[in-house]
Order: C-alpha cells, then sequence, then structure tokens
C-alpha cells in the first residue's frame, strides 16, 4: 500500500507493506501528472514501513527511471535498510537528479523541498 502527498513541487511517497505493481502504477500516475502539469518534481520516498516488493516493481522502476529520469530534480530515499539504500544508489544511474538517502524524514523533506535545481 502507498499513500501519496504533494506539498507544492514535492511528492511524498511513503510504502507500508508490499510495493506492489498497482500501487507502482499510482506512483506513475501522480508523478507524471506533476511534472507535466507543474514542471520538474521532487520526490521523498519514505520506505521506512515497506517490507517488501514485487519483482515487478523492481522492473518497472529501472524503466520509468530511463524514461522519466530527467524530469526530477531531487529524490530523497527515507531507509534504515541497507539493501534499499542501495537500490536508491544503484537508480541514480538511471537518472538526471540529486538523489540522497536519510535515516530521518525531516532531514529528507527539507533537503527534498529545496527548490534549487542541484
Amino acid at each position: 500500500m502507498i499513500t501519496i502527498q504533494k506539498k507544492g513541487n514535492l511528492v511524498i511517497v511513503a510504502v507500508i507493506g508490499e510495493f506492489t505493481l498497482t500501487d507502482y502504477n499510482e506512483f506513475e500516475q501522480q508523478v507524471l501528472y506533476q511534472s507535466h502539469f507543474d514542471g520538474k518534481a521532487n520526490l521523498l520516498f519514505d520506505w521506512r514501513d515497506m517490507l517488501d516488493y514485487t519483482v515487478d516493481v523492481a522492473w518497472e522502476e529501472i524503466k520509468f527511471m530511463r524514461e522519466h529520469g530527467s524530469e526530477f530534480n531531487r529524490v530523497a530515499v527515507v531507509t534504515d535498510d541497507e539493501w534499499q539504500a542501495w537500490s536508491a544508489w544503484v537508480s541514480n544511474l538511471f537518472i538526471n537528479a540529486n538523489v540522497a538517502v536519510f535515516s530521518d524524514f525531516d532531514e529528507a523533506e527539507e533537503w527534498a523541498s529545496d527548490t534549487v535545481s542541484s
């Protein structure tokens, strides 16, 4: 399950439990809508409560980031899990955005809310 919240140019996506392809498709629609109408978005992924994700989500993420990676300024990931942090750094290969991993949500939100392009 995911929740999506928009604050200005910041899109906050919190994943709770298993991250499914249906969840990812909802995320894609929201982010593409944001970038289409409001310009480049900053993203904040809150993965602290994510238990697992399906293989199709991993594949979809790679495809999405390769196709739309230039539409973001900053991508913040909040997690304490080493594998999730590693995944965030790998995704940096596919996008033209500044990616940072945080363990503190407030720090991540402050950094991702910055409207200055990095």
